[in-house]
């Protein structure tokens, strides 16, 4: 690799980029504090710390970390447990407090996951779980946002429920036609176009304010109007009961926001790496990792890994350099400063279509299409993997699994399936979709 100190026009470059996908980061951050339960403003400022911190120090030279849904999925049921559940078992426990606690403690694990070098064990779950889990994910954050716009009057967003609607599914029409929009452009403008993210937040905002419909918008509300007043959120963020009975209810969560951690991060890092050429430092992003995440909850924010589909759009937009991801998180912590006002005009409806359109992007169709192509009796297209029986049944059922129950119980379980089957059938083993 040339160590040579980059030239002038590539620095522009990837500052230009950075400032490109900040506004995708901006958007995303904003949707998934508001699907984790802690507010699109957390999630915003999340969305700048996670990027900066990982980016400086991270195994992975070009990336872009931040909220993902996920993380933010299992992120809303701490918050459900800590305001509903856990005050009932230990009165008195201070929600926000016990919700940072378990981030501090997932920083913690991750840290020594780093330590310990466990980072090389991603390449021992099972390519057909990590499919299913993924598609567990996607209907957690379908069901979520589903809820948001049909659910009883607790959890719906305000407003008629059509228009809601209406402003969700226009959002995701647009999110889906406008690449094909630009696809039939002259590529030189290419560069120069917007992602479709941004298009449409942008648009169905104008739309909405123009029409003055009236429905929910962002809540942007916070309390960091200075940096004295930073210093006392931060106070009052910091959880002072570490007491053995929060640490019991706590640790799980931890742990299962590290595992989920863990996963998201690495496995992003082998798609950056084949588009890359590179080899991700898998411990050393751990540690990274871990860091961010325990930064955040210093905020009262939401965790972060190395997310998809940033990463890729930072490499396809022509980031090469750390420098990047670094520009995007403080770009995005500029914007939320600056744009604050614009901010709170954006319908909640709007980040619904984003997160269906998220959640497609996460759900691992080609096994699904490939098995139902077997059934029908239609030939494999080329380039792609025959799904049989025994392997469609472990994806299905780490996605029932991690739907209906847990996360990490679905990858555990299905991940011993596959080797006691592979062991019990060394004949006749399972494929692993590789």
């Amino acid at each position: 690799m040339n160590q040579s100190w980059p030239s002038p026009s590539t620095i522009w470059r990837n500052i230009v980029v950075g400032l490109a996908v900040s506004f995708v980061a901006l958007s995303l951050g904003a949707a998934f504090g508001i699907l984790s339960g802690r507010g699109a403003t957390v999630g915003m400022i999340s969305a700048g710390l996670v990027s900066v911190v990982t980016s400086l120090f991270g195994g992975t030279r070009v990336q872009c970390s931040g909220p993902t849904a996920p993380m933010s999925v299992i992120t809303a049921i701490v918050v459900a447990a800590a305001f509903d559940t856990i005050p009932t078992q230990l009165p008195g426990t201070d929600p926000d407090q016990f919700v940072n606690m378990v981030l501090l403690l997932t920083a913690g694990i991750l840290i020594l996951m780093g330590v310990l070098r466990l980072g090389r064990f991603i390449s021992l779950v099972p390519n057909v779980v990590i499919s299913g889990f993924m598609n567990g994910i996607a209907l957690l954050v379908w069901a979520s946002q589903w809820r948001k716009l049909f659910g009883s009057t607790d959890d719906a967003f305000e407003g008629p429920v059509w228009i809601n609607t209406s402003v969700a599914i226009a959002t995701l029409v647009l999110i889906y036609l406008f690449p094909r929009f630009v696809a039939r452009l002259p590529e030189c403008v290419h560069p120069l176009i917007p992602p479709a993210t941004l298009v449409a937040l942008v648009s169905m905002t104008v739309l909405a304010q123009w029409l003055q419909l009236p429905i929910e918008t962002t809540d942007v509300s916070g309390e960091l109007t200075s940096w004295a007043a930073l210093g006392d959120v931060i106070a009052r963020q910091i959880p002072t009961d570490w007491s053995l009975s929060l640490l019991v209810l706590a640790l799980p969560f931890g742990f299962q926001l590290a595992a989920l951690c863990y996963l998201d991060t690495l496995l992003t890092s082998l798609v950056v790496d084949r588009m890359t050429g590179e080899a991700t430092r898998q411990n050393q992003e751990l540690i990274a990792q871990g860091a961010a995440n325990g930064i955040v909850a210093f905020i009262g924010g939401i965790p972060g890994a190395q997310a998809t589909i940033r990463s890729v759009l930072v490499i396809k937009e022509g980031g090469t350099l750390r420098l990047a991801g670094v520009c995007i998180g403080l770009f995005v912590l500029a914007e939320m400063v600056l744009l604050q006002d614009l901010i709170a005009m954006i319908p909640q409806a709007v980040f619904a279509g984003i997160l269906f359109k998220v959640g497609y992007d996460v759900f691992d169709l080609p096994p699904l299409w490939s098995y139902l192509r077997r059934w029908v009796g239609r030939p494999i297209q080329p380039g792609q993997v025959g799904v049989q029986n025994r392997e469609f049944a472990l994806i299905l059922g780490t996605t029932m699994v991690t739907f209906l129950w847990d996360l990490n119980v679905a990858v555990v379980l299905f991940s011993a399936a596959f080797y006691l089957i592979n062991y019990w059938r060394r004949d006749d083993p399972i494929r692993d979709l590789r």
